[in-house]
């Protein structure tokens, strides 16, 4: 099995060109390319924002992952799954859609700017239909590679879960965090909304309060690396990563600009 291909899953909260440029957007979209053209299988995912022209991208419903219901809280909302290719990088991405959380068209935050109140609730959504899928598809990957708020409750669904399916029993967690929504509030229903499964009210002690912040934490906790995917990111959860005694990948600007982080991400995914 030494020989074997590595697979690497990538869970985006943004990808270029389906959102505007940014670096998690740009890290989004060039990172999976260049893997693959490393020799490591890739799967890629995001969600399908409101604001993503399923025409001018060519998305089109894949039915046979679709069909499946995700209960959040009691309630229960129709997993759709949609996919586009990127024709010059030669890779497909795979989006998580459901019609209550991700037709809007704002990503997330309104039009005042606004943090939208159910955001906990479509961050749940959208990292159980990620494991949902990968299920379906039988694809087993080797490192789960998550960027970006939306997809920080993956990490605690993926260790305390699904850990003893066979799909994912292997599965290492790395994260990259970004200044994204440190000081965002999220709903007081966000515990009762994040329950599931086997986790209890000890895993989730770090949400003392509902906040980014507390968020990345909670994720650092469940995850097996961390990258620091910007220059500045919450002081807190710096802190909170370097007592975790986790490998932690600092953010280099020059290797960004260059490209060169590729490489180096690829030499970290190779420790695990």
């Amino acid at each position: 099995m030494e020989d074997a291909v590595k697979k690497i899953l990538f869970v985006n909260s943004e990808i270029f060109p389906y959102l505007p440029e940014s670096d998690i957007a740009r890290i989004g979209r060039f990172l999976p390319q260049g893997i693959q053209e490393r020799k490591k299988e890739i799967r890629s995912f995001m969600p399908r924002y409101g604001c993503i022209n399923e025409r001018k991208n060519q998305l089109h419903e894949v039915i046979r992952l679709s069909g499946m219901n995700i209960i959040i809280n009691d309630v229960d909302r129709p997993l759709v799954i949609k996919v586009a290719s990127i024709s010059a990088a030669r890779m497909q991405v795979y989006f998580i859609d459901n019609e209550d959380y991700f037709h809007r068209k704002q990503v997330y935050r309104d039009e005042n700017g606004k943090f939208f109140d159910d955001n906990g609730e479509r961050a749940v959504f959208f990292a159980r239909g990620v494991l949902e899928t990968v299920k379906k598809l039988r694809w087993a990957p080797d490192i789960v590679h998550c960027q970006g708020w939306i997809s920080q409750i993956l990490p605690l669904y993926l260790k305390k879960v699904y850990s003893d399916d066979p799909i994912f029993s292997d599965s290492k967690v790395i994260l990259s965090l970004y200044d994204d929504i440190a000081d965002e509030k999220f709903s007081d229903d966000f515990r009762e909304k994040i329950m599931f499964g086997d986790i209890t009210e000890s895993d989730l002690d770090v949400m003392e309060k509902f906040d980014g912040v507390n968020l990345a934490k909670l994720a650092v906790r469940y995850s097996d690396g961390i990258i620091f995917g910007s220059e500045k990111i919450s002081g807190e959860v710096e802190e909170y990563c370097r007592k975790s005694g986790l490998p932690v990948l600092p953010y280099n600007a020059a290797d960004i600009e260059s490209g060169a982080y590729i490489d180096v991400y690829n030499q970290f995914y190779d420790r695990f």
